[in-house]
């Protein structure tokens, strides 16, 4: 059994769940990945900002935070497919930056109205991201308690590489199972040696972890 290590002293975030969230659908989800999923989505949408607030896809089968409860993207998956089919989430095909994608609505007023909007060919509507992670938060989050020493070199990284980037790097490492700052690290010096391509930013968990698999990944 893992455990959890307590409520930190430092002032956290808090986040509100409607009620209904603990008296109507805690009680009828019947499955762990599903109530997981459930509950981070709903964390999600809180935090996002705009006038239609919605989870994509392609971000939430890349969560660091998420994958280290549920056991892979295929998982997070099906977990959304039967949130959906309970009537937790909308759900709607759409073009987000350019590429297919889907995304996740809470099934509440707003979000039915959303739905209908999107259905008559009205665009999506540009949303403010949740704020980001600082990369203390991610390490705490995806490897374990900081120790001085760890921490000056987040301190170096966090001066040297994007916020984009050091947020990838944390992904594609809990996509592998390869939860080490020695191997994020050489994730980030490998990109800013040799650069992004495009195809690196595309890529899904999956192919990350295939192509780690197959030996193309950095191996340290």
């Amino acid at each position: 059994m893992k455990i959890f290590s307590g409520f930190p002293d430092r002032k956290t975030r808090t986040i509100r769940l409607p009620e209904p969230v603990i008296t109507e659908l805690v009680p009828i989800v019947d499955d762990l990945d599903e109530l997981k999923v459930t509950l981070h989505v709903l964390y999600r949408l809180q935090q996002g900002q705009g006038p239609v607030r919605y989870v994509s896809q392609r971000d939430l089968l890349a969560d660091p935070v998420l994958l280290r409860g549920v056991d892979s993207p295929a998982a997070i998956r099906r977990a959304m497919d039967r949130a959906v089919e309970r009537g937790t989430f909308l759900q709607a095909e759409v073009d987000l930056n350019g590429h297919p994608d889907v995304v996740y609505l809470a099934n509440s007023p707003h979000g039915r109205a959303a739905l209908e909007a999107l259905r008559r060919g009205e665009p999506l509507p540009t949303t403010s991201p949740a704020p980001r992670p600082n990369i203390f938060t991610l390490y705490e989050e995806n490897i374990g308690p900081l120790t001085p020493l760890i921490a000056e070199e987040l301190k170096e990284a966090e001066k040297t590489y994007p916020a984009q980037w050091i947020e990838d790097a944390f992904r594609e490492a809990v996509a592998l199972n390869r939860r080490s700052w020695k191997y994020i690290r050489a994730i980030l010096e490998r990109w800013h040696a040799e650069g992004r391509t495009d195809e690196e930013r595309r890529r899904s968990p999956e192919e990350d972890r295939r192509r780690y698999i197959e030996g193309e990944h950095v191996r340290h």
